[in-house]
């Protein structure tokens, strides 16, 4: 059951983002432990030794991967919005893994370009952007990155491009407006805001609340 799984979540981080923004909009009421990667709880490291998150835990089933976790929910749940997500599974996961793979190394420069004296903030940017054009191509052609509804790559792909938006504000939607549209759609949603709730720390506080679920 569902409603017995145990996600160990961190508000801000990408992966437990869309980790539980599939969990919320396949309507599957887990239950958040929310965690600072500061100070991690022994419980989450004895299931992951990475000590990253998400973390899923449901009976004998253990997940420590956002996209097994997402795929999960689609599978777990009914609910029409599951059936969306389960479409075009191997051109999203494809997309995915160029996010993960190629866009994510080169955002962490954008965002930490201080750390990386090699080059200037823009050199990281401008290699970034090579996935972000792709993306405002695709967006030239449907409202959403495989088509007209949202898919898993939609879902899994918007928290890092929320992060890149947020490193030069303006600055994305100054050139790729399509991109920045189809971002805006995703933050406005019901179901954001939702992912977004704050939870209180669960290693200060014990706290093991269920999933906030919205559905627009």
């Amino acid at each position: 059951m569902t409603d017995s799984a145990l996600l160990y979540s961190f508000r801000r981080c990408p992966y437990a983002m869309r980790a539980r923004m599939a969990l919320i909009l396949c309507q599957l009421p887990v239950r958040v432990r929310e965690v600072a990667l500061k100070d991690k709880p022994a419980e989450l490291l004895a299931l992951n030794p990475r000590g990253t998150v998400p973390v899923l835990v449901s009976g004998d089933t253990l997940l420590t991967e956002s996209l097994d976790i997402m795929l999960w929910a689609t599978a777990q749940s009914s609910h029409p919005y599951a059936s969306r997500l389960k479409q075009q599974v191997p051109a999203a996961l494809a997309l995915i893994t160029v996010n993960d793979e190629g866009f994510k190394p080169w955002l962490d420069k954008y965002k930490y370009f201080d750390r990386y004296p090699q080059f200037d903030q823009s050199y990281y940017r401008d290699n970034a952007c090579e996935f972000i054009a792709d993306l405002d191509n695709r967006l030239r052609h449907s409202s959403m990155l495989l088509g007209e509804e949202p898919s898993l790559a939609d879902v899994a792909i918007f928290p890092f491009v929320r992060q890149f938006a947020g490193v030069e504000p303006g600055w994305l939607a100054a050139r790729y407006p399509k991109v920045a549209r189809w971002l805006d759609k995703h933050l406005a949603s019901k179901a954001f805001s939702a992912c977004m709730y704050k939870y209180p720390l669960y290693q200060q506080q014990g706290n093991t609340l269920p999933l906030v679920l919205a559905q627009d």
